[in-house]
């Protein structure tokens, strides 16, 4: 016999592998690398100690090199500049006068920052090497064909550089490389976590999911720490915070996993991962900084976990918890609002399997008290199965 059911491929299927799928993975790879390849500094707070000639001078020929790059504060000494750093204020600051360039930066802050600042203060120790000397304008009397001959007769004096790592990197993470590539993995882990607890059991209370959430995240997180502390070498300083900050970040985003699941089912898995991974890593600006990428990425990016998990990290691990406060309460925004809706999709699951259970009572109920039977079930019509064939029938009647 033949099967009816056989027939050519679903052109649905067609167009989901040559047409959607090419199109999920173009965006994907934009979303990573185009953020990427327009890395240039965007208002980056930065200071400059002193309000001499030289300094303002500096000020000046930035603002005219790199209209919009720096936002600059002004510090009277070199020690308010130091503290502006710690404190998360500033990522550096240059220290200019008449014969030196002092560049202080912090490569715990952004390594890529601190190349960025490195390169600038060379370029003002050069820049400042070709200005010209008081002693090479002409004084009353002289001719100037002799003040330029005097200028050439004295050596251009050499400007120094120099700089200062205010907030290093851990010694074994000089260039931040196990810092900058552990946040995709703990984004995918967490989304992971999510998609378990959310599959585990239709059954399991809402208070069973969420010790089952914290626990979870408590525990991937400590064994991160301990293979990128342990065993690496590069969260050194603040042992028990820097786990709390990679518990918290880790909650924050399975949180908003599972209530995403919860809400409108496998589905959440996808759009968790598209929000997540594809839009909250790229945008963190953890390998570079929030201010080297374009202005609307940066803001996106430190309102998603991702990039506020990554900035807390970087402030409670280096920094002692400055400029902590904003990130903190990004995440706990982010852990409420999926946990709030962990506790709405059950409470509307628990709805619809009353309602379901007292139909089928009052299914029950009302088959008990028909004719067709006093406590016994009613007789079901023959199956189809069951049912005489056609033949059968006529050679019976026969």
């Amino acid at each position: 016999m033949k099967n009816l059911s056989a027939g050519p491929p679903s052109w649905r299927r067609t167009v989901i592998v040559t047409v959607a799928l090419p199109l999920v993975i173009s965006l994907a790879v934009m979303a990573y690398a185009w953020p990427a390849s327009r890395i240039a500094p965007r208002d980056l707070p930065v200071g400059v100690v002193g309000t001499s000639t030289a300094g303002q001078k500096a000020v000046e020929g930035l603002e005219h090199s790199k209209p919009g790059g720096f936002d600059f504060h002004l510090y009277p000494t070199r020690a308010s500049a130091r503290s502006a750093i710690e404190n998360r204020e500033i990522y550096g600051a240059f220290v200019v006068t008449a014969d030196n360039v002092t560049v202080l930066e912090a490569t715990a802050a952004s390594t890529s920052v601190a190349q960025l600042l490195t390169a600038t203060g060379q370029q003002l120790a050069a820049h400042a090497a070709k200005l010209p000397t008081k002693d090479a304008t002409p004084r009353a009397g002289t001719s100037h064909r002799t003040a330029v001959g005097k200028s050439l007769a004295k050596p251009v004096p050499k400007v120094g550089f120099q700089t200062v790592d205010v907030v290093p990197t851990a010694a074994d993470d000089p260039r931040g490389v196990v810092f900058n590539s552990a946040l995709l993995p703990l984004t995918i882990c967490s989304i992971l976590i999510a998609a378990l607890i959310a599959t585990s059991g239709a059954q399991m209370s809402v208070w069973r999911r969420l010790i089952d959430l914290l626990a979870a995240c408590a525990a991937t997180s400590l064994a991160a720490y301990l293979v990128a502390e342990g065993l690496l070498g590069a969260l050194p300083h603040e042992h028990v915070a820097t786990w709390g900050a990679l518990s918290l970040t880790m909650l924050a985003i399975s949180a908003t996993s599972v209530g995403l699941i919860t809400l409108i089912g496998p589905a959440g898995i996808g759009l968790s991962a598209a929000l997540m991974v594809f839009v909250g890593n790229p945008f963190s600006g953890i390998t570079s900084a929030p201010e080297l990428l374009p202005k609307f990425v940066g803001d996106i990016g430190q309102w998603l976990p991702p990039g506020a998990g990554a900035n807390l990290l970087r402030s409670t691990a280096y920094f002692g918890g400055a400029g902590s406060g904003g990130h903190i309460a990004v995440l706990v925004l982010w852990s409420t609002l999926g946990l709030a809706a962990v506790a709405l999709g059950h409470r509307d699951s628990a709805v619809a399997n009353k309602r379901l259970s007292e139909e089928l009572a009052a299914a029950d109920d009302g088959s008990a008290d028909s004719p067709a039977g006093n406590g016994t079930p009613a007789a079901l019509p023959p199956s189809p199965a069951n049912r005489p064939h056609s033949h059968a029938r006529h050679t019976a009647h026969e």
